[in-house]
């Protein structure tokens, strides 16, 4: 996500920096440029690339999109790059990333959101990106300001779709409950959407994990929408066929993967309000016992 944000921002002329802790990744990008491949054509962007130690000036925006467990230590490496004037933006899968960036970031400068866009790695120094996605942002503070327009606009006039949105946390567990459903589904089956899309049972789960979800979400005053979340899902089946989701991607590599910021998320907002979440609870001990017997 980093990598396909970062090269459609530098494509629109913006002033970009990579920081990531694949050297593989950044070896590529170094030597030969970050290819995107989207179906409106393909795209060598060149751009710096390197973990934080190897940049040195305050940025003006930091765009957060680390795995949930992951930030708080990787915003710490790039403390340096963190200015009196710089503002972050979260656009992580989950619930609680705000929160987490505010550790590191002053509250009143932490930009908090959903986005729908699709990405996969094709390899060290590739990425590809199908179909269309939007983000929606708001502060974490609840208050409209110049700069949350103007991240806005930036990040529109990089294609990426992005509206300033007072009920962004409607969005975020929406997406949250969406996730809950692709994402714990396919690292569980190792399912593409589309072999998910064309299996009842996988079907049935994923409505299954929705209802339970937006439930939660309403108990806990958030206005999320089954129906809302059933259409995403849907689309995705549609118009994301190929695609396998980012907790599929990390268990066939063997990577610590997300299903505590998501699944683990609305388990533990279900329990606040003395609900129960079966379903998602399942999926959440499932993709965790494939965690723990990695090779």
């Amino acid at each position: 996500m980093g990598s396909l944000f970062g090269a459609k921002l530098s494509l629109a002329g913006f002033d970009i920096r990579l920081i990531d802790i694949n050297q593989a990744h950044i070896d590529a990008v170094n030597q030969e440029g970050l290819k995107l491949q989207t179906e409106a054509g393909a795209h060598t962007v060149r751009l710096p690339i390197g973990p934080a130690s190897a940049f040195a000036e305050p940025v003006d925006l930091v765009l957060v999109f680390t795995k949930g467990p992951h930030t708080v230590a990787a915003l710490e490496a790039a403390r340096h790059l963190i200015g009196p004037s710089t503002w972050a933006l979260t656009l992580q899968n989950g619930l609680g990333n705000g929160d987490r960036v505010a550790t590191v970031v002053p509250a009143d400068r932490v930009l908090i959101g959903m986005t729908n866009w699709p990405s996969d790695m094709r390899g060290p120094g590739s990425v590809s990106s199908h179909g269309l996605g939007e983000v929606r942002l708001w502060s974490l503070d609840g208050k409209p300001s110049e700069r949350l327009s103007a991240v806005a606009d930036v990040l529109s006039a990089a294609g990426l779709n992005a509206q300033a949105d007072a009920s962004v946390l409607v969005a975020i567990w929406e997406k949250a409950a969406f996730n809950a459903a692709m994402n714990s589904i396919a690292a569980v089956t190792g399912f593409t959407v589309g072999e998910m899309s064309d299996d009842a049972d996988t079907r049935a789960l994923a409505r299954a994990v929705v209802q339970e979800a937006t439930a939660v979400a309403n108990a806990r005053g958030i206005d999320a929408s089954e129906a809302r979340v059933l259409a995403m899902v849907e689309h995705a089946f549609a118009d994301h066929r190929p695609h396998k989701p980012s907790m599929l991607q990390d268990v066939l590599n063997q990577r610590q993967t997300e299903i505590g910021s998501i699944n683990g998320a609305i388990v533990e907002e279900a329990t606040k309000s003395s609900l129960s979440a079966p379903v998602i609870q399942t999926l959440l001990r499932l993709v965790s016992a494939k965690e723990r017997h990695y090779a």
